[in-house]
């Protein structure tokens, strides 16, 4: 059905929540470093065309939308499908020979909400790093004050009003309030047979609450978890009363992945280049092409890619991970120095060789993919000069080494070496 969206198509706005100035700032804050500009600039462009009750909006097509963001229909789709994802838009679609789209949008979580949604906020911790998080959850902070030399006099109801025997009955079911979606999330297990594995006498099955239910398939998410090991993880969170406690679910789930993943958290290796880091579509040059490649694929995606079998290997995923927490190389960064290192080092990635490149790229600031590709490109050449004067095996050269970025055409031989790399890559990451 996506594929199938024209520009002709139309669409309606429909407001299911109420929206106000500090949602901007929550959407703005919390949800654009995740979802990235295009997805709150889609959300923001839908809002705009509400109507003066913020309830509904008129037919607009989607060529409208195009040219009132400047973007294509495959940025709308990823846009809108990225909203949906995370709560905050509903899409609804009738089919005739001009399509109607019906968009819903649904108001972002409070910030107290977002912070103890451990999928959020671990998405926000590892997209922004510790030093903006702890600023930004400052910034939430109500201050704490001191009130144990004051005395409360606040009036109560019944010291104001009086009472009244004239009920009024309200049909209160089509009044407006503020509405907010969940993640949409297909979990990867059935929890009921989780519970299973689990034995009565030691866990209460009745005192699993949604919420506590909703907790493991985000904690489950977050960490990659099987059925065993989350299994495992509830059995040492049960508390004396039978029930599982969240905040230990919570803290053995972090230990247990910091365990197996040598202290570490979540990494990013599942994320792409952020959208203001990318290079504007319109060169259609080789290089242009690799670059793009390298935009739009994830690390590690783009590692299984490299593998026959489109598995990685732990170790490996263990350095893309180490790569963009501890030197918070950007996805596309990452994708160029695997690429480099990869031709540079006989298909091996080894920690302490990739380190030292890392940490230069890192001192010297390297966020865009052009960036990286030519700071590799000069450490090649620093290489072979070095190799040339020893004897030795001279390094692999990156298949897009010195192929000229401003060129808008390819010549025949070109193309097809960069036609035969991307078929390469769809195919093995398929």
């Amino acid at each position: 059905m996506e594929k199938g969206l024209l520009p002709a198509d139309t669409y309606i706005v429909i407001n299911k929540t109420i929206l106000n100035d500090f949602d901007r700032k929550l959407l703005i804050t919390l949800y654009q470093p995740i979802v990235g500009y295009a997805a709150i600039s889609f959300y923001f462009t839908l809002w705009s065309y509400l109507d003066k009750s913020e309830l509904l909006s008129s037919e607009w097509t989607h060529h409208h939308l195009m040219t009132n963001m400047g973007i294509s229909l495959s940025e709308i789709i990823e846009a809108r499908r990225k909203l949906e994802a995370i709560g905050l838009l509903k899409t609804f679609l009738r089919q005739d020979h001009i399509n109607t789209y019906l968009y819903e949008l649904y108001s972002p979580i409070s910030a107290k909400d977002f912070f103890n949604n451990p999928i959020l906020s671990t998405a926000l911790y590892t997209t922004i790093g510790k030093l903006e998080f702890d600023k930004t959850v400052e910034y939430f902070k109500v201050p704490k004050l001191n009130l144990s030399n004051y005395e409360e006099i606040t009036s109560s109801f019944n010291d104001i009003f009086e009472s009244s025997n004239n009920m009024v009955n309200v049909d209160a079911e089509y009044v407006r309030y503020q509405k907010k979606l969940g993640l949409n999330m297909i979990p990867k297990f059935e929890l009921s047979a989780v519970l299973e594995m689990i034995p009565d006498e030691l866990l209460n099955k009745r005192s699993v609450t949604k919420e506590t239910k909703e907790l493991i398939y985000k904690l489950s998410f977050i960490y990659d978890f099987t059925e065993e090991i989350i299994t495992e993880i509830i059995r040492n969170s049960i508390s004396e009363k039978h029930t599982i406690d969240k905040e230990l679910l919570r803290k053995n789930s972090r230990k247990f992945y910091q365990f197996d993943h040598y202290g570490k958290l979540p990494g990013l290796i599942y994320r792409t280049q952020p959208e203001y880091l990318r290079k504007p579509v319109g060169d259609n040059s080789p290089k242009s092409k690799m670059i793009y490649t390298f935009e739009t694929m994830t690390p590690y995606d783009f590692l299984a890619s490299k593998y026959k079998d489109g598995h990685p290997s732990k170790s490996d995923l263990m350095i893309i991970e180490y790569l963009m927490i501890d030197f918070k190389l950007s996805a596309g960064v990452v994708n160029v120095l695997i690429d480099y290192t990869l031709n540079i080092n006989d298909n091996k990635l080894i920690k302490a060789f990739i380190d030292p490149i890392a940490s230069q790229w890192k001192k010297s600031n390297i966020e865009t993919v052009e960036e990286a590709m030519k700071i590799a490109e000069e450490d090649y050449k620093k290489r072979k000069g070095k190799q040339g004067k020893t004897v030795g095996k001279v390094a692999s050269k990156p298949s897009w080494y010195k192929q000229d970025i401003s060129m808008t055409e390819a010549t025949a031989e070109e193309q097809a070496e960069m036609e035969e790399l991307l078929k390469e890559y769809k195919e093995e990451v398929s």
